[in-house]
């Protein structure tokens, strides 16, 4: 076994290792809920300098360096297509304060502290300055998942680092082209021509390919749906290649504004575009992190001396604060948001593969310190992911910025058996949200009190409204089953199909109506439709919410409550989990069920546990007239 690593793994062998790490080490980063990045720098480090079961320039030889940079211009152009402008809702106003403003800002601070701090070259330190504006997006979501940010700092750090994500690779492609320009020993006038010829024809090719290429070919038909995922990736390879192949590295820019000219283009097959890039870009970023993280030497990390720390804590208490702070200075956001967003700036996967390029780049363009920039960049990113992944959450609450920490339940559909469901969990101090396109149907649950939205929330005014991160279940409950398949259909890809729920359709138990299992939310209740749950509730069916104990089990409720009918539990931190029609219930100590009871058992009794309560909904309202 040792000759056989010894002699490297082969190239097949070690794209499988590559990708059973990266995923693996992702998929373990969800379970555990840990930011995937660290994870997946732990597994690179180990399968390489650790076991030397991965050599990247062994095992893939010349081939290393074109793999890296056409995964991170897919990357890069992943970067580009989340940019729909028509999104940023009232984020609008600070998010582009931190990118007209805070980006140059951020490149300056950034460039200082690598210059002074980190003992850089001012030509190294331009080309990682740029870079370091990039805040993460892929590791700033998670993050605030598990910290439940108040809406809006989490809309403005959300939108940061979707933005400025390709801005500062671009930077980062700007000042490289320039240090190229200057070590190629061409005249001041001949270089700028050959710079501004390059990067002119990057953005247009890119506009061109986006535009005519992509979008008008799409939106008249020209390419069949099969084969338009197809035809987006060649394209993309295509607008890389022949970009930099007239000024290197020029292909960056391309594919970025390529992705950016698609994304607004409000073409009706958006979604399948989606799906592409997020399944593209969660292999790709797994693999360059771990191929990078395996060839990291680690020698180069062991000469990092005191300018190394020096250079993340200017970082982190000088150059990201001072940045946001001057960005957002003169507008209406309280201080506590402002500092709040001034402490927290994690970087992510694209600036540790980004920087770990343009290393390589200057290294063999004479910049003797570029080989510098891999192991700094692995240093920032570990120590801030590290941070902030400890103390968002305490931050956030320290500041008084923190949502509720239970994950709340968005209902669609206003009834009177969806009002009557949310009054009850809502006396449960859990977090509820009525929807419905139709406003008539929200007056009996605003009469209630209850917080409602009226619109379609699938619309872009429910994406400016509604943040999907506050809640942990969707429950599609419209008189109109389409629209409950519609929705439930459209949320399960991003909120996962396990936490999206869908009242039983009308003939849904007759063949010729029943739709694919690929449609519509999981099934609760026992196939009763909103029709049948109303009329229980005219026989006087009422929701009742018990906790279990050590010494009041489930069969004791069962015991207790003839005939109830079981709608959701309750786990002891406030998840929601609806009972579906398979579900063996098998509730513990300390979790809560809220069911349906008829009129016999209402008032039946109940063992005197103190920890054992019965929460009855509030009365029903009035009949409307």
């Amino acid at each position: 076994m040792a000759t056989e690593v010894a002699a490297g793994l082969g190239p097949v062998m070690a794209f499988a290792l590559v990708g059973v790490c990266g995923v693996g080490a992702q998929w373990l980063a969800w379970r555990l809920r840990l930011p995937a990045i660290v994870l997946m720098l732990a597994v690179g480090l180990l399968v390489g300098p650790g076991l030397g079961l991965l050599i990247p320039a062994r095992d893939f030889g010349a081939l290393t360096g074109p793999l890296i940079s056409l995964a991170v211009a897919v990357i890069l152009f992943e970067g580009g297509l989340s940019l729909d402008l028509h999104r940023l809702g009232d984020a609008r106003a600070g998010v582009r304060r931190l990118v007209l403003i805070g980006a140059p800002l951020g490149w300056l601070m950034s460039t200082l502290a690598l210059v002074y701090a980190a003992g850089l070259s001012w030509e190294a330190a331009t080309v990682f300055g740029g870079i370091m504006i990039v805040t993460g997006p892929t590791v700033i979501a998670p993050l605030l998942r598990q910290a439940r940010l108040a809406r809006r700092p989490a809309q403005l750090l959300q939108w940061e680092a979707i933005v400025n994500d390709p801005i500062g690779a671009l930077a980062a492609v700007l000042a490289f082209e320039v240090v190229l320009v200057l070590h190629s020993g061409l005249g001041v006038t001949e270089a700028v021509l050959d710079l501004a010829i390059g990067i002119g024809f990057a953005a247009a090719l890119g506009a061109a390919a986006g535009y005519f290429g992509i979008a008008r070919a799409f939106r008249r038909g020209l390419v069949p749906e099969y084969m338009k995922v197809p035809v987006l990736f060649v394209t993309l390879l295509a607008v890389f290649a022949v970009s930099d192949a007239v000024l290197h590295e020029s292909g960056l820019l391309a594919v970025t504004v390529m992705g950016l000219v698609i994304a607004n283009a409000d073409l009706p097959s958006m979604t399948e575009l989606r799906r592409f890039k997020e399944h593209a870009t969660v292999l790709l970023v797994s693999g360059v992190f771990i191929l990078l993280a395996a060839g990291l030497d680690l020698a180069q990390v062991a000469q990092l001396d005191w300018r190394a720390a020096a250079f993340v804590g200017a970082v982190i208490l000088l150059a990201r604060p001072a940045t946001v702070l001057l960005a957002l200075l003169g507008t209406a956001l309280p201080w506590r948001e402002r500092a709040f967003i001034a402490l927290t700036g994690p970087r992510g996967v694209v600036l540790v593969a980004v920087a770990g390029l343009f290393g390589q780049r200057l290294a063999e363009a004479g910049v003797a310190d570029g080989a510098r920039i891999g192991p700094l960049a692995f240093i920032l990113v570990l120590s801030t992911v590290v941070l902030h992944g400890f103390t968002l959450g305490p931050m956030a609450r320290r500041f008084g910025l923190a949502g509720t920490d239970a994950p709340g339940l968005l209902i669609v559909g206003g009834s009177r058996f969806t009002t009557d469901l949310a009054q009850t969990l809502a006396k449960a101090d859990l977090p509820v949200l009525i929807t419905d396109p139709n406003h008539a149907h929200l007056i009996r649950p605003r009469a209630a009190g209850l917080r409602t939205f009226y619109g379609d929330v699938l619309g872009e005014a429910a994406e400016d409204s509604i943040e999907l991160l506050s809640f942990g279940t969707v429950l599609a409950a419209t008189d109109n089953d389409a629209y409950n398949t519609l929705v439930a259909t459209d949320l399960a890809p991003e909120l996962g199909r396990e936490a999206v729920w869908q009242i039983a359709r009308q003939k849904e138990d007759r063949p010729r109506h029943a739709l694919p299992k690929q449609l519509g939310g999981r099934p609760f209740g026992g196939g009763r439709t909103l029709a049948a749950f109303e009329d229980l509730l005219d026989q006087g069916w009422r929701f009742r919410l018990t906790r279990l104990t050590e010494e009041y089990r489930l069969d004791d409720w069962r015991a207790k409550r003839p005939g109830a009918l079981a709608i959701l539990r309750i786990d002891a931190k406030g998840a929601l989990r609806f009972v579906s029609d398979t579900d063996t219930m098998k509730a513990e100590p300390g979790q809560r069920i809220l069911a349906l009871l008829p009129p016999e058992a209402q008032d039946a009794p109940v063992v005197p546990q103190p920890a054992a309560s019965d929460t009855p909904a509030p009365a029903p309202a009035a009949p409307l007239p």
